[in-house]
């Protein structure tokens, strides 16, 4: 384990938000969940000084070395049009002298707002198609068109979530464990699974018996479940771990109950917590994850899932420009 954690740390990376974020205690929260709520800490995420923040930065940082070091001159990726990705891609372009495609479905907006707003502040090229399906199509039909021109492009997966994006979000898991917090569960939003996979191996890897929590923004949790066990698969493959100590074996532990009617839909739950959060810490979430993977949180310290004893790390993923659109 050794071996594979030193690999993990040895893995090139474009340094785009060198330090670490802080973990603050969510006192008032606490107090306002009642008495047998668990002591509370957030994860700050959202706070990662580059391109608004957000996990998206963690697994770019790794990924742009990758394009860098296949001599890449493009980045092509997808998502919504209010993707956090697409936004960090654009950033991560415009800094490192990179062009930067991004595939979004949805109608182009009137009036930019949120991360579309950004995506062209950062100055990506964006192309918009009606349905996700056809995100994958389009990114190889301009991947095809920059080669034709004589450009070397490098496409992105949705999410940022291959495996080394995700090894680069277990870099991260460092940070608490260098600063001795010790948590009993992590609590996050998961959708592509990239950030679910960095957690579980980074927990494994650096040696923490902490349970990783993934609530679901979007997909069921048997259709997620099955692509975290890849990324880890490949992740053990990439740093020469062990199956078992880079996490896997164990349940892949999705909440799917949250998810409401769909991607980037709010819920009444996740809108109380939103304003639950924001009005006891001075703390945003974003309406499309960190919401409702709050909202999941709350459902189960009032159902008396944990003790009063225990601490619950929510990792904020960040996203809040979001919150804007």
């Amino acid at each position: 384990m050794a071996t594979a954690l030193s690999t993990l740390m040895a893995l090139p990376l474009e340094a785009l938000a060198p330090a670490s974020t802080p973990v603050d205690p969510l006192v008032r929260l606490r107090k306002a969940l009642g008495s047998a709520c668990p002591h509370l800490l957030m994860k700050r995420d959202d706070l990662l000084g580059f391109a608004q923040g957000g996990n998206k930065v963690r697994k770019m940082q790794t990924i742009a070395a990758e394009a860098r070091a296949a001599g890449a001159t493009a980045l092509i990726t997808c998502g919504g049009v209010q993707s956090n990705h697409a936004r960090v891609a654009a950033a991560t372009g415009a800094v490192l002298g990179l062009r930067v495609v991004l595939v979004l479905n949805g109608a182009p907006p009137a009036s930019p707002t949120g991360n579309a707003r950004l995506d062209a502040l950062f100055g990506a090229e964006v192309r918009y198609v009606a349905s996700r399906e056809e995100r994958s199509p389009a990114m190889q039909a301009a991947a095809a068109e920059l080669e034709a021109r004589g450009e070397r492009p490098f496409v992105v997966p949705l999410g940022a979530s291959t495996a080394i994006g995700a090894l680069g979000f277990a870099r991260a898991v460092g940070e608490i464990a260098i600063a001795g917090i010790k948590a009993d569960t992590i609590v996050h939003a998961t959708s592509t699974g990239g950030t679910q996979a960095g957690l579980i191996a980074g927990c494994a890897l650096f040696g923490l018996r902490t349970r990783v929590l993934g609530i679901s923004a979007d997909e069921p949790a048997t259709a997620l479940r099955p692509v975290v066990e890849t990324l880890l698969d490949a992740m053990a493959a990439r740093v020469g771990a062990a199956h078992a100590s880079i996490g896997l074996g164990h349940p892949v532990d999705v909440d799917d109950r949250f998810t409401g009617e769909g991607y980037g839909i709010p819920t009444p739950a996740s809108t109380e917590a939103l304003e639950l959060v924001a009005r006891t810490e001075g703390i945003v979430l974003d309406p499309v994850y960190t919401a409702k993977a709050m909202a999941g949180l709350f459902a189960r310290i009032r159902g008396g899932e944990f003790t009063k004893d225990e601490t619950i790390l929510f990792w904020h993923t960040g996203g809040v420009p979001g919150f804007f659109a």
